[in-house]
């Protein structure tokens, strides 16, 4: 079932913290690079993860977090805010480490595309490693193009020559 978030107060913290463990794990050492106690580097990184949505995220308009969730369990993950009328930007596409290679994360992006149909015309538009194989071919799956060499993070203003841009028109 897919669940569209719109508040901060509708986020069941451990539950999404699940999906990102493993990059919250990974972020330890780019956030907290003298933390030698790697769980308590993961409480950090999870407690700014959570602070970032509270305070920045959802105080956007039309800031999203969408959920997929089976038998109760929240198994991916991503969310989308409007960066123009008719631009949405999506961002941190994650399935929980023990439940990837399941379509998960196709079945996300499908779910949520067809929600935003029924809203109108727009472009979606995310930015993926392109180290990142598997997000790239789940991209494509669901109707994705690359549409730049380098990555366009609409948030930041920003490019990024390890990242592709990709695109969803409707």
């Amino acid at each position: 079932m897919l669940l569209k978030i719109e508040n901060y107060t509708d986020i069941n913290d451990r539950k999404l913290m699940d999906i990102y463990a493993e990059s919250n794990f990974e972020n330890v050492d780019y956030f907290y690079p003298d933390e030698v106690d790697k769980s308590v580097g993961v409480k950090k990184v999870e407690a700014g993860f959570l602070d970032f949505l509270k305070n920045n995220f959802f105080k956007q308009e039309d800031a999203t977090y969408w959920v997929l969730e089976e038998n109760g369990v929240w198994v991916s993950a991503a969310r989308t805010c409007f960066i123009k009328p008719d631009i949405i930007y999506l961002e941190a596409l994650e399935t929980m480490p023990s439940e990837r290679n399941k379509g998960y994360g196709s079945k996300l992006l499908s779910e949520l595309i067809e929600a935003l149909k029924k809203e109108g015309h727009f472009r979606l538009c995310d930015c993926v490693s392109k180290k990142n194989i598997p997000s790239l071919k789940t991209h494509e799956k669901c109707g994705f193009k690359i549409v730049a060499d380098v990555g366009n993070d609409y948030q930041n203003n920003d490019v990024d020559n390890h990242c592709f841009s990709l695109e969803y028109k409707y």
